[in-house]
């Protein structure tokens, strides 16, 4: 990869770093929930305010995407996530609380459209997968930082709300670097206006496959993100901020796994590497359900967070490589998949409270790796 290359790419993967705010989402249900006094159905609906906007706005991002372009979509993206990230600073209530994850999942919702693709004006191919992979590292490394702050701030300053004006900061520095990037081969096209040549993709019986995976990824994340400070809560004893630091735990080991990735992944094959890990990934669920330790809980979530960091990855790369031409359209497509996270989280609600005990969340995210490895096992090498 050339100096000029490498140049344009920086501001583009720094983006992923605003990316990752959305991840906060975890630890701020516990905090939340104890600071508002909800219960587990409200405190469960706020992960629903960030990802139900996948479900409404992807499609109709591609679109306007199509019209003035991938850049441009990511900016806005940045500018949305600013005003979210500054209204909890001005009033912090149940509803700003509301709003302000509503306007993250929002932003979003339009940066994961239109960066995914940008990257593929830069990189094709292989390459393009390992640069995806090193997306997701950078994002993974804004979550793992996320409970960090948080707990710092609530533990010296009494308040962990300090975060937003601290991540409305960084998303201006974003803007404004991307901005001054000059984005060659952006593509702006005229043909697509309406919602019905995306859904028409779902015709390919390959894309409804993949869609399928990464609503399930994106479920199995969300689902660890909530459920690992709360199970060791239950479990364990601690409190909302040691308890916290296992998110930091899943997010520094997908961070590694995403780092290792980034370089296996130029050099063995997608599919194997996959359905490897998704196997590991299971078994260590299944763990999960009976772990009653700190260092076996923690243990089993790194081995989930480990085995798992690259799933989003592969399943996006070889959507894109499927149809190159629609990959604004495949783009949509896919990312209303997101919508998972906020599916996931009513239901390990309610199974929690059918059942009395954190193990409910675990069969919903179990369910989700049940079916990541069943699309490991159908989905084929990409032929780009």
């Amino acid at each position: 990869m050339d100096s000029k290359t490498t140049v344009k790419l920086i501001p583009l993967l720094f983006g992923f770093f605003v990316m990752g705010f959305a991840d906060i989402i975890g630890i701020s249900v516990t905090y939340a929930k104890v600071q508002f006094d909800w219960t587990e159905t409200q405190a469960g609906f706020l992960p629903t305010m960030v990802f139900f906007w996948f479900l409404i706005f992807s499609i109709p991002t591609a679109i306007f995407m199509n019209k003035i372009g991938r850049k441009n979509i990511v900016l806005i993206s940045m500018v949305v996530t600013f005003i979210g990230m500054v209204i909890p600073f001005v009033r912090f209530t149940p509803v700003t609380c509301y709003i302000a994850f509503a306007m993250l999942g929002i932003g979003n919702t339009f940066m994961q459209v239109s960066l995914n693709p940008l990257l593929s004006n830069i990189v094709q191919g292989k390459m393009l997968t390992s640069t995806l992979t090193a997306g997701q590292l950078i994002k993974a490394l804004s979550a793992f930082m996320g409970p960090l702050l948080a707990g710092f701030f609530s533990l010296k300053f009494g308040t962990w709300e300090i975060l937003f004006p601290v991540y409305a900061v960084i998303s201006l520095i974003s803007f404004v670097w991307l901005y001054f990037t000059q984005i060659d081969k952006e593509v702006v096209q005229e043909q697509v206006t309406s919602i019905g040549p995306s859904l028409q993709l779902l015709k390919n019986k390959k894309i409804i496959l993949l869609f399928l995976g990464i609503l399930c990824i994106v479920g199995l994340d969300v689902g660890m993100n909530i459920a690992t400070p709360k199970i060791l809560m239950e479990r364990v004893g601690l409190n909302k901020e040691v308890a916290g630091y296992g998110t930091s735990w899943y997010f520094g080991a997908r961070s590694l796994g995403s780092f290792l990735g980034m370089f296996l992944l130029v050099r063995v094959s997608e599919i194997k590497y996959y359905r490897i890990n998704i196997i590991i990934a299971i078994l260590a669920v299944t763990g999960l359900l009976f772990a009653d330790s700190y260092f076996s809980i923690i243990a089993l979530v790194v081995i989930i967070a480990f085995t798992c960091s690259c799933v989003f990855s592969i399943l996006f790369s070889i959507a894109l490589q499927t149809e190159p031409q629609k990959n604004n359209e495949i783009s949509g497509l896919l990312l209303t998949g997101v919508a998972g996270g906020a599916v996931t989280s009513p239901l390990m609600a309610k199974c929690t409270g059918l059942i009395g005990s954190q193990t409910g969340s675990v069969i919903i995210i179990a369910i989700c790796a049940l079916y990541l490895c069943f699309c490991g096992f159908m989905i084929k090498k990409p032929t780009a």
